[in-house]
């Protein structure tokens, strides 16, 4: 335990003397689910989501990231352009509390010391676990009354962006995020409860987060720069 203990200290002291560069910030913007209910489109930003983000500039073309995630999400049969679904008639609710950690890739180099290089197109890769909420059973009275419970769950992460200086250390991003889960209850689909037997079990659901963030720069220097 020691060893390792002074084993991490090394480690914190290493990387806190190379972050030069640091970014923190908020994001908000739409959430929308895919799954077996409702329409069918992928980017269809229909409910609130926001959060925090932290990024460490490794150089001008990676960045280290972190992102605490509150989404909500929802769905109805009503606006399906399948008209089996549209027929049927089911609606949810949810919400999604997610942690997510990755990498992000710039296509140009990015410094917002030098305007030449203070805007890019980036794209990004994650890791992220989340908690929702799922039917554990349903309650005696019946009349489709159930009884809740939260789960946690892991997603595969990818995404697009843009981002730019927006005036001295802060800058603005325009993103879009992609979750594919590995799970199908989002929307509270159960096989044990014959009345929430619904869509194909062998398809998970998505979840994706379209929006704004705005971060500031700290650090020294305020934006990576390669030492003269």
């Amino acid at each position: 335990m020691k060893k390792f203990i002074i084993f991490t200290a090394i480690v914190f002291i290493t990387i806190t003397s190379k972050a030069q560069i640091n970014e923190i910030g908020l994001f908000v913007g739409g959430s929308n689910y895919i799954g077996d209910i409702g329409p069918e489109y992928y980017i269809n930003p229909n409910n609130f989501m926001g959060g925090v983000i932290y990024k460490w500039n490794m150089n001008p073309r990676i960045a280290i990231r972190g992102t605490f995630t509150y989404a909500e999400i929802s769905s109805d049969d009503a606006d399906a352009t399948n008209n089996e679904r549209f027929n049927r008639g089911i609606r949810f609710t949810n919400s999604i509390k997610e942690l997510a950690v990755g990498v992000e890739f710039n296509y140009f180099e990015y410094n917002l010391d030098d305007y030449r290089k203070s805007h890019t197109p980036y794209l990004l890769i994650e890791f992220a676990t989340f908690n929702y909420n799922v039917v554990r059973s349903e309650t005696p009275s019946g009349s489709q009354q159930y009884n809740y419970e939260s789960k946690t769950s892991y997603a595969i992460p990818f995404g697009i962006g843009y981002k730019t200086k927006l005036v001295n250390d802060f800058a603005i991003a325009f993103e879009i995020r992609a979750r594919y889960t590995f799970v199908d209850d989002l929307d509270y689909n159960n096989q044990k409860i014959s009345t929430l037997k619904f869509g194909n079990p062998n398809s998970n659901d998505w979840y994706m987060l379209t929006g704004v963030s705005l971060v500031y720069s700290f650090g020294r220097p305020p934006c990576y720069a390669n030492p003269y």
